[in-house]
């Protein structure tokens, strides 16, 4: 394993934990009726998904995949991404403003927004539209930075004012954007008229353990995965997390 391997793995592993039972395994390019394993493909959609890391896996799953992310750059380390990877996603340059303009209604089985509610003007617009271009009973990866953890990591740093200003402010902050709770981010969900199907705390450790250590520890990358999977449902760690995770249908 790399180290950005090592050093990715306690960040993503929770996630993917929630998304495989809906993206199931890839598809048998063998089997000449078509049939898959363990579902049918599905039309996902990755919003700000960048340069496809995200993407790329789905789509070598058999899945039918898009992209939407406003920078040129990113759409065209994509296009390479899924040509080195033998697999096919479709980029397309816009964001959540213009989403309607680039998705049809009811068109996708699968949304991921991952990092992207931060920075958008009205995040409940957004969820709304992203609402319609799903299908029935499609659902809704949304990864957003949690606000609790933002205030500990000032705090450390030496940054008090900030960390002050943080508490309770729920407006956008710079580069980095918004924060939500966990709470905002459910009644946004609800109030869009999803129905939230889990909640998890993401890198509750993982931004607190030095890099240095897993590259030189062996072992200590799986067993601090193991740790984020079994805090990642506890609430009483979940102000630690750096992110919360909310799978919603």
């Amino acid at each position: 394993m790399s180290a950005s391997d090592r050093r990715a793995a306690p960040r993503t592993a929770v996630v993917w934990d929630v998304l495989d039972p809906i993206l199931g395994g890839p598809v048998d390019p063998a089997d000449s009726a078509g049939s898959r394993a363990p579902h049918e493909a599905l039309d996902v959609l990755d919003i700000g998904g960048g340069t496809g890391g995200s993407a790329v896996r789905i789509a070598e799953r058999g899945h039918r995949v898009s992209v939407i992310d406003p920078s040129p750059d990113a759409l065209a380390s994509l296009d390479r991404r899924a040509r080195e990877h033998g697999v096919e996603v479709s980029g397309r340059q816009g964001d959540l403003t213009d989403l309607l303009d680039l998705v049809s209604p009811d068109s996708v089985d699968v949304v991921l927004c991952h990092g992207v509610l931060e920075i958008v003007e009205d995040p409940a617009a957004a969820v709304a539209r992203i609402r319609q271009v799903l299908r029935p009973g499609g659902h809704l990866s949304l990864l957003v930075a949690q606000r609790h953890a933002a205030v500990v990591a000032r705090a450390m740093a030496g940054h008090f004012a900030q960390a002050t200003a943080l508490l309770d402010d729920v407006s956008s902050h710079g580069r980095a954007g918004r924060r939500f709770t966990r709470d905002e981010a459910h009644t946004l969900l609800v109030e869009a008229g999803f129905e939230v199907v889990s909640t998890h705390g993401i890198r509750v450790f993982a931004d607190l353990v030095p890099g240095s250590l897993l590259d030189l520890e062996p072992g200590a990358t799986g067993a601090l995965v193991d740790l984020e999977r079994a805090v990642a449902e506890r609430p009483e760690y979940l102000p630690l997390a750096t992110q919360v995770h909310l799978l919603a249908r």
